[in-house]
């Protein structure tokens, strides 16, 4: 029976893709595990695998192809002797499915392959899931399929196989799509003709939007819109910092090892949220979910958007360690190579605009976390030293934009003395 293969959704906040490369062609033999194709979705580039095995009958979607609608068929797959015209009608036709919720059909219900057996009708599964679930007498009508359409594939009979009492195979079996939330939709506004007509006459550039810009323009929408934010201001005087942070690189240096400023802030917030564990949370819609390790985000301009990669327990990684972390995850973020678990998770976020010359900003937080550290730039001010004198220190002002669903006023406020104190005496944070 012909299997169409459909725009798999590769990001939670994927709604369509670029169909950037064919890895077969027309006649080719693949199973399951094999590499398809490569897909530009909103975030990065990633490789489509196979979840069927099969002959390519045909390639719906030309290479190049941009705006593919999430659960748009784009190949059909046949069994040896079958015509790729023997295809199913995509009665779950991804037309119809609302772009703002590619999700569901990657995750179906038992409705969907109970209709396929109701009333005696065959089964919708896989060649090779029907090959190993008879060698492993399995009946496939109790099974409920992850493949398109609910069909039942190669994965769904192993997960039966090794866990009879389980109808359903867990999430570690299934596709990249299962994974994906519902992106917010693109924010109401004027219309695009209104705003146009404003501007008669005048000369400009109208500039499309690409996938990642409209899904910042929704998720940032979506965050204050839905968020209460309220913000909390310290300075931090750096200069112990900086003096410790010399010290250490003329050391490193011979490792080829230079710390930064932000590597420190990455410690820093890391070890805050284990001193202050209450705040290192994030909103879970009817509740509040408390992490135990420290997984920091920190955003990363690229052209065109950003990305927030996480450094996943960051508090038990050296700060040589965290910055070549970094390093690694901010390239890969630049080249839009990130795979989505490398961008997806952690509970607080750092923005770092000092290097721009920013003194001081509020950012706005990514959901679902708790709270995003706006960092401004390093300047010489006039302070009151200890002893009552006036001298100059290098003074670095920080923002912490909370979530007052998650994080109360003096929580927050004890969260970001820790990270000041953490800054200030930096020999400490390697304690």
């Amino acid at each position: 029976m012909a299997t169409e293969i459909l725009m798999p959704a590769l990001s939670p906040t994927m709604e369509e893709g670029t169909l950037a490369k064919w890895l077969v062609k027309e006649g080719d033999t693949v199973s399951s595990g094999d590499i398809l194709a490569e897909i530009e979705t909103d975030k990065a580039t990633m490789e489509f695998e196979a979840v069927d095995e099969g002959i390519v009958g045909r390639l719906l979607v030309a290479e190049g192809t941009s705006g593919v609608k999430v659960n748009t068929p784009i190949a059909v797959l046949v069994e040896e002797g079958e015509s790729a015209d023997a295809a199913p009608a995509a009665k779950a036709a991804p037309a119809a499915a609302p772009a703002a919720a590619p999700a569901a059909p990657a995750t179906p219900t038992a409705a969907a392959p109970a209709a396929a057996v109701s009333g005696g009708a065959r089964v919708l599964a896989s060649p090779l899931a029907r090959r190993l679930a008879k060698e492993k007498g399995i009946d496939l009508s109790a099974l409920t399929g992850s493949g398109p359409h609910g069909r039942v594939v190669k994965a769904d009979v192993e997960a039966a196989s090794s866990s009879p009492a389980t109808k359903t195979p867990t999430a570690a079996v299934q596709t990249p799509a299962t994974a994906a939330s519902a992106p917010a939709a693109m924010p109401a506004g004027p219309s695009a003709a209104s705003v146009a007509k404003l501007y008669e006459g005048r000369d400009y550039e109208e500039m499309p939007l690409d996938g990642m810009r409209k899904t910042i323009a929704a998720r940032l929408t979506e965050a204050k819109q839905t968020i209460p934010h309220f913000y909390l201001r310290r300075d931090v005087q750096l200069d112990a910092l900086m003096k410790f942070r010399g010290q250490l690189n003329a050391q490193l240096e011979s490792r080829g090892v230079k710390l930064s400023v932000n590597d420190f802030i990455i410690k820093a917030c890391a070890n805050a949220l284990q001193a202050v564990p209450d705040a290192n949370a994030v909103w879970a819609g009817d509740r509040i979910l408390k992490l135990k390790p420290s997984d920091v985000a920190v955003a990363v301009a690229i052209d065109g958007g950003l990305f927030t990669p996480v450094l996943k327990d960051a508090h038990q990684k050296s700060l040589s360690a965290l910055s070549s972390e970094m390093k690694d995850l901010a390239g890969r973020a630049r080249s839009r190579k990130l795979a989505p678990h490398e961008y997806q998770g952690g509970s607080f976020a750092i923005s770092n605009l000092g290097m721009f010359g920013i003194d001081n900003f509020d950012a706005v937080i990514n959901p679902p976390h708790g709270a995003i550290l706006a960092v401004g730039a390093g300047v010489k001010k006039p302070v009151v030293k200890a002893d009552g004198e006036i001298g100059v220190a290098t003074v670095m002002s920080m923002t912490l934009s909370v979530d007052h669903r998650v994080i109360d006023g003096a929580l927050g406020a004890e969260l970001l003395k820790a990270i000041i104190e953490n800054l200030e005496n930096p020999m400490a944070m390697l304690a």
